[in-house]
């Protein structure tokens, strides 16, 4: 059960179409775009944006999904990890990706997310897109779209809900 709801649907829509505006605005358009989100929470949350962006500006931006777990910094040895499919539709070289998360915390998720990235090619710039900003970042790592900055304690946990009626919630 949720601590506390802190995006309703509608707080969430309006979150994601001012940085679709954003978006737009720092890269003068929509040329050379790519979204890869993050699994799994991430990718529903750049299929939105590239949604937001396609009723605005009439762009169709391509969006992909990119698996970290092999690049991950914090897998145990002798755990198996559950590795899901990479599916970027187009190459990344020359691109400006705009990696797409649904929280940020520590940055490590995106520093392996950007070595993946790396991986497929040399893009022209990787920004990035996060729902929540929660602070205690561990590397320097800095988003350049936020939905919500939320401080929050290295215990607490926030949740992000990606259904019909989408919320963001903290927990205990």
């Amino acid at each position: 059960m949720p601590d506390k709801i802190i995006l309703h649907a509608e707080d969430l829509r309006r979150a994601l179409t001012r940085i679709a505006h954003e978006i737009v605005e720092r890269n003068r358009g929509t040329e050379g775009l790519l979204f890869v989100g993050l699994h799994s929470r991430g990718v529903p949350i750049a299929q939105r944006l590239a949604q937001t962006i396609k009723e605005v500006e009439g762009a169709q931006i391509p969006v992909g999904a990119l698996d970290i777990t092999l690049y991950r910094d914090d897998i145990s040895k002798g755990a198996k990890p559950v590795v899901r499919r990479t599916d970027i539709p187009t190459d990344v070289t020359d691109k400006n990706i705009v990696l797409i998360d649904d929280v940020l915390f520590t940055g490590r998720s995106i520093r392996a997310a950007m070595d993946a990235i790396m991986d497929l090619g040399r893009p022209r710039s990787i920004q990035l897109a996060v729902l929540i900003d929660r602070g205690h970042r561990e590397l320097p790592i800095r988003p350049d779209y936020v939905g919500r900055n939320l401080p929050t304690g290295r215990s607490e946990a926030v949740a992000v809900s990606v259904k019909k009626e989408p919320a963001v919630e903290t927990r205990p």
